[in-house]
């Protein structure tokens, strides 16, 4: 396993799919104006119209994602035990991923933070599918190679 790449196309596809999921949500919010009749207290993300209309693509956008980042990955490293590495890349950066969110969407407080509920029990089954995806996208990379 070479680490240095693994990390490097870890953060490539983690970055895209953050910064998609953030897109989906302005646009939702500015150029479809969701959230213009907002009228009830906003207490947690899923209040927010333009956010809670974009959770079921958040699997989709790690489903497709994830392999692309995987593919490229093999692509550079050419590991002798392919579905070992792969095996290895996807369990390193499922729990990578499980870590970052933990620290970044709902240690660190910001106007986007989720307590431990919305993340982990009112973000279900999204949250395990995403997980799942960027775990099994290691495998789906190594396939196309």
């Amino acid at each position: 396993m070479d680490f240095g790449i693994s990390i490097l196309w870890y953060a490539i596809a983690y970055i895209a799919v953050t910064l998609i999921g953030i897109l989906h949500t302005c646009f939702n919010g500015y150029v479809l104006k969701m959230d213009k009749d907002n009228t009830k207290p906003i207490k947690s993300m899923y209040d927010i119209k333009s956010y809670a209309a974009t959770v079921r693509y958040h699997a989709l956008y790690n489903i497709i994602l994830w392999p692309i980042a995987a593919y490229y990955y093999f692509i550079k490293v050419q590991p002798d035990n392919l579905w070992l590495e792969a095996l290895i890349i996807g369990l390193t950066w499922m729990l990578l991923s499980i870590i970052i969110d933990l620290i970044g969407w709902v240690l660190i407080r910001h106007p986007w933070a989720m307590t431990w509920k919305e993340m982990y029990v009112d973000y279900q089954p999204w949250i395990t599918l995403i997980y799942l995806a960027i775990c099994v996208s290691a495998f789906v990379g190594a396939w196309f190679i």
